[in-house]
């Protein structure tokens, strides 16, 4: 299947109207009047208003998106468009007004179906007023009617992929179900009946519950897609070949076979419609159609080819099951067998073909020599017996059917085709992109997509057909977001290089790149044969040398490259001159003359000799010179094909390679995931039983939940997850607690709880009572952990967090089998339940294996921090992945740093077994080995224990002297606190020696565990085996997971559990591969338990392509799709990060967001913010020197005032002694950062009373980070931008503890509708910054009292505080005149020559947020604990 794009229309970006232009429209002036929440006294409702915007407002300006974006903004569809209509008085206008908001809705991806809900009873009337205007017969379609039909199928295609909102599902899917087959042809029915016998008895049900009443209603419903499908099929054959077309005709049949996909695409839909899609011969029409052969044609022809993939698609549509490629044979012989039968007997022209193997008949060639010499009447007899258009004389019945030569001809040829297998088609796929697909605008489409046209791409919506669908999918999206992502590492470090042609002809580099570098030779060295039943090499290796003559960090970099890093090898053939000025902005392709693009992968460096340098532990060698050597792996299936054009007269591409390019190690990941998923698709992906229907999205969302799984667990050991009794009784409010004991010295943890309700629905089995049963009781047992030895150290560690009720049942719901899915908004303590579910999981089962995922190597080691801090052995724990050299601790847990623990923990534990035997007076070397030691440990140590309990068996007094005198191990023990047996009873005495047996018995254990390192030698095998039989917790980022996959299924990699934390931030195939990184056990996977931490109400994955992240919806998570489809969730409903106030601002998003006790109890938080009146304020910055938002390149929006006012603001509070590590400065845009740092650079950053804040950044990068102060610019003044997506407000406004301060164009964010809960309460506050300008950090005064008013000074404008600023400065430092002079504190106004100023970013500017690389270094902020912990 192609997933190939159309080029997109060259025509300008629309300039945005500034808000002088907003404020004197018509459309703001009528809103004002009638519908705008911000207006009172509103106009009663006016129909004409309606006729009147949609005929001047949408027809009259051709829909211009510029107007319809105004009308949306102004809450026109909320306040006045649903709420007064009526179906039997509404307008066509009306109608198409509704339609026309909606889809703005959904392209700019704003909640839509909200307005709706007020008044859903209209809702069916509404959507039969759609369905009736869509079939409307014209014979005649303007470019207007065309643009109005082409909205009603947008929003059509809106409520088929929304079918987890109730009111769409109604409608829809009674479009979609059995009964539609009353517009089957008679004989096609009949057939599917006799394949399929149960469906006709449903038939026959449906036929006898119809009423004659409703009939003639419920028959033309059912009837409605064919008719859809028949007006299209008009509008399209009415297309000429040649000549002028109708444009919006074009956009009509492009966004109708972007339904049909999408209606294909999706079980629910597909299965009866599939039929009806086939009878009516779509596919084949399309294909014979004019469009298809005009240029304007080419997107067109791509969607078919989805379509087609779709409609053969490898699944039974009767069972909703997967079919193998021997099915898919099967029915394609049954089909041709079944046509030669039918020739056999009735066709003798057709003799030949009936007598004919499958195997010489089935291509297109021979069928077309079979058939096409065959008359029509012929072709007409053949295609009637099988079923595929209207026997003689009932033509009349469906005149639409087309019955001409060509037409029969084609729709035999196609239906009995072989089909080529899609997973060969992909084995042989190259998977590094080339120069023709790089910049193939048809298939990678640029950065800017306004969402106004479909695109020939795969989308990620609810569900998928099977796991073939759901890999192939994301294989493709994957695929073309790496390649655009490629493309513009490459156009970067080719601008950095600045090739010119030299006088020679030959290539100089006038520029430098730190990613990039030229080559000086390049060879291939070894192409190995191809394997047995493959064209292809099986290996082709390469050498590459490069003369690094760089700094030496730079130097380090290259020489830090790793096994399976991908390179691209680059050709440039420059046609400009040497000194010629390269401009980004360009084509880079035709500036510098890129020819050739190759990708490879990096077997390693050669040292001295030529041989590979092998990663381990060991240092590497130290080479002389700057010229280095790099071995390559080529693409065996791409060198081929290279090969095969070049033995046809082709240039040789591999003698032209003038530029190797490396690329960041976090984002070069592409080729192992790509590789990784086509593996899959190869293997017979095993997933859960449990969870096979919920990642496809079908059957009942909760079953995986742990109350609906058949191996529920009834006890379960909480260890130390509660603090005390009290701390247990608060987590199961509504519970019974039953104790054994009320004893409160015997009631301290650990406690064992035993669930009743649980072991009576295991008893009752399918009588048990609900859940929700009023007779809760928990038995609770708390139990006393055998000591493990004398010393203080051996005491274990505990947790001393008090959790919460509903983090309690996240936690249980952890230990239990199944799936769970937690919810944490900020500062929840997501990572803490986490640690805790790890911590229970490895005490409960410690058989058992925990495999934790995270989205970036930062979240992976806080979380594995705290992981290592609780009681979990050392020796169990394991970090995968490159990000273990930022782990805060002095302990090494990567592969290698465990290997050498091993070993060190083996040295001493045997040292202590010498001791032993010297305190046994034991003879032999038990401490050389861990065998002898095992061998000791038998004949030795044993006996000694046994023959001490036997002395105190016999001893009947069982007085405490015996325990003392007959002890044999008192030597070994001379170092524990004394006395070791204090005497005071005879069971705390024998708890004593039972626990000093328990520390020594302990040691020879770990010594056996540790014995498989005495026989393996390399560092290699002895980390496989860590890896795959000693460590019980392995953490990795999903990123390491997919790179690891082959690898780690390879060594019998095994877990049982998977706890996933970030996961609203992780893409949907890369949370899907780490379920995978195991072979099934008997056909069965042993996963158990799946553990997803997030917070979908937080920003997605980054995907920088606009195209892929809105219209294929790649950046949809699994957490996120899974919340979508109704999966069960538990939602952490108590912060401890912000104050209440600032929590105030987003808690409205989440279900019942509380706060933590310290949050008012600490004293930071009931301290004011010093030197500020309010700890959130909105500030209002207005216009500078006429300016508000620039744009100097797509997507760089800057705001020169409000960065010097949010810098104004951090010289302030510095000035008054706030540390400058306590507050970030966050924007919303690439271009904003670069320019505060700028103006920061420029103002501040050399003074040494200020300096530089902790971190200037954008709000999508400071994710899952915080700061005391957060100082936020929004940018935009004419358009409310990307802001608009709540998860990104939610995002700003939950990163600050203490202060939160807002600079943006108050007016404009205000009045939008998504972010009004917020914003409402920001504008409840004067827009006007409230300084308090005598007081110093830290502040006396209360949260809660309000300073007075005559110390309060209000801030008119930016240049009003620059200027105050610097006044304080000056009055700051005025007895040092001398130090204002050495730090250049002579003031340059905002705006003026020596001040940052807005400027053209130096590179392309990528259009996310999330996507620019920040060159900041990373400061880890000390998270403050966001759970209460208990007063000492």
């Amino acid at each position: 299947m192609k997933t190939e794009t159309a080029p997109p229309a060259d025509k300008p970006k629309i300039p945005l109207p500034t808000v002088a232009q907003i404020n004197a429209d018509r459309i703001t002036q009528l809103a004002s009047q009638y519908w705008s929440p911000q207006s009172k006294n509103h106009l009663p409702y006016d129909a004409s208003i309606v006729e009147s915007i949609y005929l001047a407002e949408i027809i009259g300006s051709g829909f211009a998106v510029r107007r319809i974006m105004m009308l949306e903004f102004s809450q026109y569809l909320e306040n006045y468009l649903w709420p007064h209509y009526e179906s039997d008085r509404a307008t066509h206008a009306h109608m198409m007004s509704i339609i026309v908001m909606i889809n703005e809705k959904f392209r700019e991806r704003v909640p839509a179906w909200q307005a709706f809900l007020k008044q859903p009873a209209h809702f069916p009337a509404f959507f039969e007023q759609v369905l009736r205007a869509s079939v409307s017969e014209e014979h005649t379609f303007t470019g207007l009617k065309m643009r109005e039909q082409t909205a009603l199928l947008v929003f059509l295609n809106h409520c088929f992929g929304s079918m987890e909102v109730q009111l769409c599902r109604d409608q829809v899917k009674r479009l979609v179900s059995l009964s539609m087959w009353v517009s089957l042809q008679e004989g096609r029915r009949n057939q599917e009946f006799k394949n399929v016998p149960r469906w006709r008895k449903y038939w026959r049900a449906i036929q006898k519950k119809d009423k004659p009443d409703t009939i003639h209603k419920l028959n033309w419903e059912r009837r409605y897609l064919q008719k859809l499908m028949i007006k299209f099929m008009r509008i399209l054959e009415s297309i000429p070949e040649m000549g002028d077309v109708e444009p919006n005709a074009i956009r009509y049949c492009e966004r109708f076979l972007e339904l049909m996909i999408d209606l294909e695409a999706l079980l629910p839909t597909r299965r009866f419609f599939n039929t009806v899609m086939d009878d009516c011969h779509l596919v084949v029409r399309c294909q014979l159609a004019p469009l298809i052969r005009r240029e304007e044609g080419q997107l067109f022809a791509q969607l078919l080819q989805m379509l087609k993939f779709y409609a053969r698609f490898e699944i039974s549509d009767e069972t909703g099951d997967p079919m193998t490629d021997r099915d898919m044979t099967l029915q394609h012989y049954s089909r041709i067998t079944s046509l030669q039968k039918a020739a056999f007997s009735k066709f003798p022209d057709l003799r030949l073909f009936s007598l004919a193997n499958v195997a010489s008949v089935d291509t297109r060639e021979s069928l077309q020599k079979h058939f096409g010499n065959l008359s029509d009447k012929a072709l007409r007899a053949i295609a009637t017996y099988l079923n595929l258009v209207p026997t003689e004389g009932k033509e009349d019945e469906a005149p639409w059917h087309r019955l001409d030569k060509d037409f029969l001809k084609e729709l035999l040829i196609s239906r009995h085709e072989r089909r080529i297998s899609q997973l060969e088609e992909l084995n042989t796929m190259p998977l590094y992109p080339t120069e023709e697909v790089i910049w193939d605008e048809n298939v990678v489409p640029t950065e800017i997509f306004s969402g106004e046209n479909c695109l020939a791409l795969p989308k990620l919506n609810l569900q998928f057909l099977t796991l073939h669908d759901y890999l192939l999918r994301n294989f493709n999206l994957f695929r073309l977001e790496s390649t655009y992502e490629i493309r513009q590492d490459i156009e970067d470090a080719v601008y950095r290089l600045a090739p010119w042609r030299a006088e020679d002809g030959s290539v100089y580099f006038g520029g430098w790149a730190r990613m990039a570098h030229p080559i000086q030779s390049f060879a291939v060295v070894e192409v190995a044969k191809p394997n047995i039943g493959e064209k292809a090499p099986s290996r082709v290796r390469a050498d590459v040398t490069v003369t690094l003559s760089v700094r030496n960090e730079i130097k380090h970099e290259w020489e830090s490259l790793r096994k399976h890093d991908v390179c691209f090898l680059i050709t440039v053939r420059p046609t400009e001159g040497i000194g010629t000025k390269y401009d980004y902005r360009k084509s880079m392709v035709d500036q510098a003359g890129i020819v050739f693009v190759r990708g490879c992968e990096v077997e390693g460096m050669l040292d001295a000799s030529g041989r590979v340098i092998e990663e381990g532990p060991e240092p590497r060698p130290e080479l002389d010179g700057d010229s280095r050597t790099f071995r390559l792996l080529l693409d065996p299936n791409q060198y081929r094909l290279d090969l095969d054009r070049a033995s046809k007269g082709r240039e040789d591409v591999y003698e032209t390679f003038n530029i190797v390019m490396r690329r960041k190690p976090k984002e070069n990941n592409f080729k192992a995931v790509l590789e990784t998923i086509r593996e899959l698709m190869n293997t017979e992906c095993v997933v859960p039983e449990w969870l096979h229907d919920i990642v496809l999205g079908y059957g009942d969302p909760g079953q995986a939940h742990y109350t609906r799984m058949p191996n529920e667990i009834p006890t379960l050991d909480f260890n130390d997850t509660f603090l005390d009794m009290e701390h247990l009784r608060n987590s199961f409010p509504g519970y019974e607690i039953k104790v054994q004991t009320d004893d409160p010295r015997k009631l301290v943890r650990p406690f064992k709880l035993t669930f009743e309700n649980v072991l009576r629905k295991q008893e009752l089995g399918d009588n048990a009572m609900d859940e929700d049963e009023p007779r809760k009781s928990i038995i609770v047992e708390p139990h006393v952990q055998p000591k493990r030895g004398p010393y203080l150290y051996n005491e274990p560690k505990k947790n001393n967090i008090l959790f919460t009720p509903t983090q309690v049942e996240a936690i249980r719901s952890g230990m239990q089998p199944g799936l769970t899915l937690v919810v944490g908004p900020p500062g929840t303590g997501k990572t803490d339940v986490a640690v805790q579910i790890i911590s229970n999981l490895y005490h409960n089962f410690p058989w058992q294996r925990t495999l934790v995922v995270t989205h970036s190597n930062q979240a992976l080691n806080q979380l594995f921090e705290k992981v290592a801090e609780l009681d979990v052995d050392e020796r169990h724990l394991l970090r995968l992945g490159h990000g273990e050299e930022a782990l805060q601790t002095d302990k090494d847990f990567s592969r290698y740093g465990r290997v050498n623990y091993v070993l060190a923990k083996r040295l001493e534990l045997l040292e202590a077994v010498g001791r032993l035997q010297r305190a046994l007076g034991a003879a032999g070397d038990a401490a050389a080995t861990c065998e002898l030691a095992h061998h000791f440990h038998v004949y030795h140590v044993r006996p000694r224990w046994a023959a001490f309990q036997l002395a105190c068996r016999q001893q009947q007094t069982k007085s405490v002297e015996t325990i003392s005198k007959e002890f044999p191990f008192h030597e070994f023990f001379q170092d524990a606190p004394k006395p070791l047996f204090p005497g005071k009873s005879y069971e705390d005495d024998m708890e004593i020696a039972q626990s000093c047996y328990r520390y020594i018995d302990h040691i020879f254990e770990e010594l056996e565990e540790f014995r498989a390192f005495e026989l393996l030698r390399s560092g290699l095998d002895r980390s496989k085996y860590l890896l795959v039989k000693e460590a019980k917790i392995i953490a990795m980022t999903c990123t390491h997971a997919a790179l690891k996959r082959s690898e780690l299924v390879q060594i019998g990699f095994k877990y049982d559990n998977i706890l996933m934390e970030e996961s609203a931030q992780i893409l949907e195939i890369e949370t899907f591969i780490p379920l995978l990184l195991q072979n099934p056990q008997d056909g069965r996977s042993r996963l158990k338990r799946w553990i997803m931490i997030g917070d979908h109400h937080q920003l997605p994955p980054v995907v920088k392509n606009m195209a892929f992240q809105k219209y294929s919806n790649m950046e949809q998570s699994l957490f996120t799709r899974m919340v979508r489809l109704g999966v069960p969730y538990v939602e952490l409903d108590a912060q401890g990060r912000a104050r209440p106030s600032i929590c105030n601002l987003y808690r409205w998003r989440y279900r019942a967001l509380g706060d933590l006790a310290h949050v008012q109890r600490l004293p930071e938080y009931r301290a004011a913010n010093a030197g500020l009146r309010y700890d959130f304020q909105l500030v209002d910055v207005e216009d500078f020197n006429g300016m508000g938002e620039t744009e100097p390149s797509p997507y760089f929006y800057q705001n020169l005032a409000e960065a010097e006012y949010v810098v104004a603001v951090f010289m302030y509070m510095r000035l008054i002694g706030w540390p400058a590590e306590k507050i970030s400065i966050l924007t919303t845009y690439n271009g904003q950062k670069h320019l505060i740092r700028d103006v920061i650079d420029k103002r501040c950053a050399e003074n040494p009373l200020i300096g530089k804040p902790h971190k200037v950044t954008t709000v999508d990068k400071y994710q899952g980070q915080q700061n005391d102060i957060a100082l936020v610019s929004l940018v935009r003044t004419k358009a409310v931008g990307h802001v608009r997506d709540l998860r990104r407000l939610i995002v700003a406004a939950s990163r600050a503890r203490l202060g939160l301060y807002v600079f943006a164009r108050a007016s404009l964010f205000s009045n939008c509708f998504e972010l009004q809960p917020t914003f409402n309460q920001l504008g409840g506050r004067p827009l006007r910054l409230q300084l308090v300008p005598g007081e110093r950090f830290p502040a006396q005064r209360a949260a809660s009292a309000d300073a007075p008013e005559r110390l309060v000074l209000e801030v008119r404008d930016m240049p009003h505080m620059a200027r105050y600023v610097y006044d304080f400065y000056v009055e700051i430092v005025q007895d040092a005149r001398a130090q204002v002079r050495d730090t250049g504190a002579a003031w340059s106004a905002p705006g003026s020559q020596r001040a940052a100023h807005v400027r053209e970013p130096r590179g392309p500017a990528p259009a996310h947020p999330g996507a620019d690389s920040d060159d900041e270094p990373f400061q880890p902020t000390d998270i403050v604990n966001e759970v209460d912990e208990p007063n000492e």
